[in-house]
């Protein structure tokens, strides 16, 4: 995830562009902030979104810069970093699936009950929140509404980006570390759970493929892939073939965009087919981008909002 400061200001450049491709101002009360239970969101999105980040990443070093995205456009968003194992808070979604499953759940149940209203809608679709995912994320996303107790009902919409559905290789999963910088000898020292369980044949991927509908009644699920991830093999391994469910590549919109696993959750290709299902839009044509279009976490900064609809290019 190395990017010059140049490149990080350009991305934060191209997400108000984006924003204000309609000409019309947009508003958020929680732009910059994390979990800002008081955030009023747009009359367009009036569901908070709980985002839930990848195995061995944060909150932050995976998904902030989507979240500022979102918030931009009007969207309350909310995330945490679960799956910590204990003296190791930075690294998260090693514990155990189960164990994670529960911490998401409570999150969820809080979100709900803090935020929910807000939209000033009475319709049954805004009583409830979205969830977005990425990698571990998303199949947390489809596991959390499936095995945690009223959770399901809590949900509308649940986007997951490159969810290992059916299981990936253990030597990938175990791949994931040091590629997002951690010391070698990490997993030796902490552990990894969750690798085991979200391989092939793994007793999470098991559980969730019981035979049993993944997606539980009243919930719609976006799977998005990469068609050039190398983590989850095959890719198309993270579909699901049931009712309500969409299944797409960045690829199907965006033919030349080469982004692989760990830089799906900053893509900008990826974020706008993760608005779109947020909107329902699902299929919508956008401007697709070519080129980096990642960030570092640690440089990042939102940009003020500008006046007037900007055309940035990478």
């Amino acid at each position: 995830m190395q990017a010059t400061i140049a490149s990080t200001a350009a991305l934060a450049g191209l997400i108000l562009a984006t924003t204000f491709a309609d000409g019309k101002a947009l508003q958020t009360t929680s732009i910059g902030k994390h979990n800002d239970f008081s955030c009023q969101p747009s009359a367009n999105h009036p569901r908070p979104v709980v985002l839930l980040h990848g195995l061995g990443a944060t909150y932050y070093d995976d998904l902030h810069v989507l979240e500022a995205f979102l918030q931009i456009r009007g969207f309350c968003t909310f995330s945490l970093t679960y799956g910590a194992v204990k003296g190791s808070p930075f690294l998260g979604g090693f514990a155990p699936i189960d164990e994670s499953s529960r911490q998401i759940a409570d999150f969820i149940y809080e979100v709900h009950a803090k935020t929910v209203g807000y939209g000033g809608s009475s319709s049954s679709s805004t009583r409830k929140i979205d969830i977005v995912g990425h990698s571990e994320g998303g199949f947390q996303a489809l596991y959390v509404p499936k095995f945690r107790d009223g959770v399901a009902a809590l949900v509308d919409h649940i986007v997951a980006i490159a969810p290992p559905t059916h299981g990936t290789p253990i030597a990938n999963l175990l791949s994931l570390s040091p590629l997002l910088g951690h010391d070698a000898g990490i997993l030796e020292l902490i552990g990894c759970a969750a690798c085991d369980q979200l391989s092939i044949g793994g007793a999470s991927v098991v559980k969730l493929n019981d035979g049993k509908a993944i997606v539980q009644p009243g919930n719609k699920v976006t799977v998005i892939i990469s068609n050039l991830d190398a983590i989850v093999i095959p890719p198309k391994s993270a579909f699901i073939y049931e009712d309500g469910v969409d299944n797409i590549s960045v690829q199907d919109y965006c033919p030349l965009d080469l982004v692989g696993h760990i830089s799906e959750s900053y893509d900008v290709n990826i974020w706008n087919l993760v608005l779109n299902s947020l909107e329902n839009q699902v299929g919508r044509k956008f401007a697709c981008l070519v080129g980096d279009t990642g960030a570092d976490p640690n440089l990042y900064i939102p940009a003020p909002i500008p006046s007037k609809p900007q055309l940035t290019r990478l």
